[in-house]
């Protein structure tokens, strides 16, 4: 699959297109039926199919507040391959960008740059300045620059499968209900950096401490049953280990920053400084709580290892 960082890295000879557009954090079970359509067109037309996305999120840009992220535009773009994704072209979404009208959109990235014969967006997509386009107009342009346009129907399970609601899910711990509308455990990921180091030589649970990129979706304190792994597996190791992972503050040890630590079951042996990592979030355990002394933390720490192993259904 290819990748394209802005409208300059596309080649001058790229021909027809099939082409989703959308933000796509996340990229849930409702992007995923806008990507399903996209291929659908794609194999009908005998068309690659390009997907557009933006970074940063647009809101950072017309509002100058970044909604918590569920998938980094690396994590995005990797997920788009499986789903049918031919090339993704990366909008750096700014001012200048916000401020094109909905024709002058078209024009530039559809038509002049990926020759697009098939849209697909979902049926609450919008463009151009002050959000003044939608399907509808897309459809009118559609027809005078030789495009069709397809508005996908909203995916709903109960209510309607957004990013939104998905962050809110994840705000309340409830990461089983984030996977159900992803399609896959939600995903953190960072390098592993060195903490207080008390999971080791105090409490007997060595965690990775992982060093997030800002603005990342980080479900709500407490810990959950997951899985830690290596975002560059190496040939012949280990790179996938079922883990019992902490979001908080360690209120027992009176402590002020958020961080997010995995303990890989029942290994001390692991030497992950400077290795990005991923760590999924499967299921919560627990709440985040604070402890008298450390006695009672750690027999706590070890109900939550018995209850992550019953939970990942490892030994």
């Amino acid at each position: 699959m290819r990748r394209w960082d802005g409208l300059e890295d596309i080649p001058s000879d790229w021909g027809r297109s099939v082409v989703a557009i959308g933000v796509f954090d996340g990229v849930h079970r409702g992007h995923q039926a806008i990507l399903e359509s996209a291929r659908a067109h794609g194999r009908e037309l005998g068309l690659p199919v390009v997907v557009v996305t933006f970074d940063p999120h647009p809101q950072k840009v017309l509002r100058g507040v970044t909604p918590p992220v569920l998938t980094p535009v690396e994590h995005r773009v990797a997920l788009m391959e499986p789903l049918g994704a031919d090339a993704v072209c990366v909008l750096p979404f700014s001012g200048e960008l916000s401020s094109l009208s909905a024709e002058e959109f078209v024009q530039r990235v559809l038509v002049d740059r990926l020759g697009t014969a098939a849209v697909v967006v979902g049926e609450d997509f919008r463009f151009g300045h002050r959000a003044a386009g939608n399907v509808a107009v897309l459809a009118d342009l559609g027809e005078k620059y030789d495009f069709t346009a397809d508005g996908v129907r909203l995916v709903a399970e109960g209510d309607t499968i957004t990013s939104t609601r998905i962050r809110g899910l994840l705000d309340e711990g409830d990461v089983a209900a984030a996977a159900e509308l992803l399609g896959r455990p939600h995903r953190v990921s960072g390098e592993i950096v060195h903490g207080a180091a008390r999971g080791r030589e105090l409490l007997g649970f060595p965690t990775a401490n992982a060093d997030l990129p800002p603005d990342t979706a980080v479900p709500g304190d407490g810990v959950y049953a997951g899985w830690l792994s290596r975002l560059a597996p190496v040939e012949g190791q280990e790179s996938r280990w079922p883990a019992a992972i902490s979001v908080g503050t360690n209120p027992t040890f009176d402590g002020a920053e958020r961080t997010v630590e995995a303990y890989a079951l029942d290994r001390d042996d692991l030497e992950l400084y400077g290795l990005r990592m991923a760590v999924d979030f499967t299921a919560r355990i627990r709440g985040q709580e604070r402890f008298d002394d450390i006695e009672e933390l750690i027999v706590a720490m070890r109900r939550d290892v018995d209850r992550c192993r019953e939970v990942l259904g490892v030994a």
